[in-house]
């Protein structure tokens, strides 16, 4: 008998992966760690353009550019859905420059869990979320210890 935990796992077909992808997608957004989930998205979307399942359509400024300086994205359409990841050196090459993003143009809405979508994702690409999470490199804070007026502090 399944868990409460356990959904019947989807079958890897373009619509699916879609849906997916968009939940991660949007998730990822408002993640404290997002790291993976981008992860996730980019290797799935890549497999699937290997495949045949998405296509590559052009580069799109990015609306959000690191260090604000002009950025171009890949825009990747799969199914109903559009997508964006990183463009390669290649992709400036082979791909036409379609301008800024159409703000009139959304993705249509889905309703599937995080966790049914990850579960999805992971076994079409293989890759698995390390459990350990990474430390952000700061140290845990310490009070400072006060000794009473008059005595050493190196006693």
């Amino acid at each position: 008998m399944n868990s409460q935990n356990e959904l019947p796992s989807l079958p890897p077909t373009t619509t699916n992966l879609s849906k997916a992808i968009f939940t991660v997608n949007r998730h990822a957004k408002t993640a404290t760690n997002p790291k993976y989930l981008y992860s996730l998205k980019k290797k799935a979307l890549l497999k699937m353009i290997q495949e045949g399942k998405a296509k590559k359509v052009g580069l799109h400024f990015s609306q959000n550019p690191k260090y604000s300086q002009q950025q171009s994205d890949v825009l990747v359409t799969c199914g109903e859905y559009s997508f964006h990841i990183p463009a390669s050196k290649d992709d400036f090459q082979l791909l036409p420059h379609l301008g800024h993003l159409d703000q009139h143009t959304h993705n249509p809405k889905c309703h599937m869990s995080l966790f049914q979508a990850k579960k999805l994702l992971q076994n079409y690409t293989g890759f698995e979320e390390n459990e350990t999470r990474p430390s952000s490199g700061r140290k845990k804070y310490r009070k400072p210890v006060f000794k009473p007026l008059g005595e050493s502090f190196f006693s």
